[in-house]
Order: structure tokens, then C-alpha cells, then sequence
């Protein structure tokens, strides 16, 4: 399976833990793109959406969710994002570090 391929496959898996009304922490990178676009085809309605870069706001708000700050939402529903590498321990490896501060941030003000 190609790895773009995989990537839709990871959103798909990630969208069944999407509910309507939810505000829900986004981050950044190839696979979130892939998500985004699947939640812009799955219908789901957000409340809003807390975003880790600009790039990923800009996606977002073509789509049509509400960008929203983190200082104004309090604790989020649930924070999607990526990694570039998963070892066996399933320890996380992030990229370069370009929105590492805010996904590590928003990350944690999720409770899933």
C-alpha cells in the first residue's frame, strides 16, 4: 500500500473518534491534511477546532470549521495529529519541530 494511501487509511481510523459538537485540537503535517479532508466529506459538524500551525488553520477554515483559541476554549474533547515514526514501545517520534511547541501544548489540554 502506497504511503499516501496509509495516510487516508490513519484519518479514516482517526474520523471514528470524531463527534458532532465537539472542539477538537488539530495538528499538523501530510496526515492531518488527509484527515481534514475526510472529515470535510464526513458530514461531521464541529463546534470548533484548535489549530497547531497556520497551515492547518487555513485547511480548517476552508472547510468550514471555526478556528478557535486555545486560551478561549479550556480543556479540549480530543487531539488528532501524526508522527513520522512509531517504534515498538509506541513512543512517538514528531518532525522537524516547526509546530512542535503548540501540538505539544494543545496536545495536552485534550483528554483524549
Amino acid at each position: 500500500m502506497s504511503q499516501e494511501r496509509l495516510k487516508i487509511e490513519v484519518a479514516r481510523a482517526a474520523l471514528k473518534y470524531v463527534e458532532e459538537g465537539m472542539v477538537l485540537g488539530v495538528g499538523t503535517g501530510s496526515t492531518v491534511n488527509a484527515f481534514i479532508d475526510q472529515l470535510a466529506s464526513s458530514g461531521i459538524r464541529l463546534e470548533g477546532a484548535v489549530s497547531s500551525s497556520e497551515q492547518t488553520t487555513r485547511r480548517l477554515e476552508q472547510i468550514g470549521v471555526s478556528v478557535l483559541e486555545l486560551n478561549h476554549t479550556g480543556d479540549l474533547d480530543l487531539y488528532i495529529d501524526g508522527a513520522d515514526e512509531v517504534d515498538v514501545n509506541k513512543r512517538l517520534i514528531k518532525g522537524g519541530g516547526g509546530a512542535l511547541t503548540r501540538e505539544k501544548v494543545i496536545g495536552a489540554s485534550a483528554s483524549r
